[in-house]
């Protein structure tokens, strides 16, 4: 669901695996807080991706079959840039995600990183505000053009 309350995702009918990922209707990027060391930067992009694939319907593809018969889960037809962004700007990025309408936000929090037990991070969640919450990764995605605007110029993750 969106902040809003609404589903994000593509139609089966708007499902296209011989198109190019730019036509797509809407956008998926990761944006990873350029800080973090690059252990903690993958953790935090790849639960980010977890939480949006089963979040955001018809993000992912058939699985493949290879020439031998062997089978491989389907990958993100619609591609998804990951990008670096400070962490002033990831929490700006985010703030403006969530209040856009037909956005889907999956966030990583940085307190995610620092918690081993869930019911201790969804209790210590409770007692940051929004505005001071400090981010290791987000997740949008939402149409082409709104994505872009909201990612700007942003360099891919390096």
């Amino acid at each position: 669901m969106s902040e809003h309350g609404t589903a994000i995702g593509f139609a089966p009918e708007e499902i296209d695996f011989t198109a190019s990922t730019r036509s797509a209707r809407l956008k998926w990027v990761i944006v990873v807080n350029s800080e973090l060391p690059p252990g903690r930067a993958v953790n935090a992009a790849v639960c980010t991706a977890v939480a949006t694939a089963q979040a955001v319907t018809g993000l992912l593809g058939d699985e493949a079959v290879d020439a031998n018969g062997e089978h491989y889960s389907g990958l993100p037809w619609t591609g998804c840039s990951v990008l670096a962004a400070d962490a002033g700007q990831l929490r700006a990025i985010r703030a403006k995600a969530a209040a856009s309408p037909g956005c889907h936000v999956a966030d990583m929090p940085a307190v995610a990183q620092q918690i081993r037990v869930y019911a201790d991070f969804l209790a210590t969640m409770k007692e940051i505000p929004t505005e001071e919450m400090d981010f290791c990764a987000i997740g949008i995605v939402g149409p082409r053009n709104r994505i872009d605007k909201l990612v700007g110029k942003l360099p891919l993750m390096a």
